[in-house]
């Protein structure tokens, strides 16, 4: 795993969550596994675990490289671009 300066510059403070769920997920009728948050925008987005892999779509999208976990009691951060975690 290569240095990421991705994850060094995370906006702070972090984005306003825009759902509180998987919007895609909502409208699909699929239940979301694990949500993440991406840092840029506040989108959020379920994980590779869930049928659709949102958060994966979301950064294909938009390029938007950083996101973190959306569940209660865990802090880490992911980057797509260099598979990086904090």
């Amino acid at each position: 795993m290569r240095e990421c300066p991705h994850l060094a510059e995370l906006p702070r403070p972090e984005p306003v969550p825009l759902n509180e769920t998987c919007p895609e997920c909502a409208a699909d009728g699929t239940h979301p596994v694990q949500l993440r948050l991406c840092l840029l925008c506040g989108h959020v987005g379920c994980c590779d675990s869930s049928a659709g892999r949102h958060a994966t779509q979301h950064f294909k999208d938009t390029g938007h490289a950083v996101m973190r976990t959306f569940e209660p009691g865990e802090k880490w951060r992911w980057c797509f671009v260099d598979g990086s975690i904090v």
